[in-house]
């Protein structure tokens, strides 16, 4: 992310195209996490048996109702974890856009550790703030990926049929 920052930042400054490094930091973030998260959800979607997909057609299902309704919640299911360790891994990558003179957390403690030399004292702030951070953002996750494996949210096959 760091290489990714500096290209972006002052490769489109060398090209006369003038952003902010906040815009350049969004930037960085956006295209490193589509990235990842567009081989996570592939990978997801290719993780659910081709059965699936025979199964929706020989009910009549469009490719879209197919993808929509049988594909992508099994393959949401599947990548959650995934999905959490990437939000998670690109939180606590942001610090590395102080490269670019993004004003976030690193940056700011080291500007207070040198304005009252404290530099223990302001990484351990960080610290604490990066570690609750993350400890609440894994308990969503976690909260979710519990609430989506419940059996009240799918129907069996075999209860579907027995309903009707």
């Amino acid at each position: 992310m760091i290489v990714q920052a500096m290209i972006i930042y002052y490769g489109l400054l060398q090209a006369g195209v003038h952003i902010t490094s906040v815009v350049a930091g969004v930037l960085v973030v956006v295209l490193n996490t589509g990235a990842y998260m567009a081989e996570t959800v592939r990978a997801g979607i290719k993780s659910i048996d081709v059965g699936q997909r025979e199964g929706a057609s020989a009910l009549g299902m469009s490719g879209i109702q197919t993808m929509t309704s049988i594909i992508l919640p099994q393959a949401i299911k599947n990548i959650m974890p995934e999905m959490s360790n990437l939000f998670l891994t690109n939180l606590k990558m942001t610090s590395v856009l102080n490269v670019i003179g993004v004003s976030e957390l690193f940056l700011m403690a080291k500007t207070a550790g040198g304005t009252y030399y404290k530099y223990f004292e302001s990484y351990l702030v960080i610290a604490v703030i990066y570690f609750v951070l993350c400890f609440v953002f894994n308990r969503v996750f976690q909260y979710v990926e519990h609430r989506m494996a419940d059996k009240e949210n799918y129907v069996l096959a075999a209860e579907f049929m027995e309903s009707e």
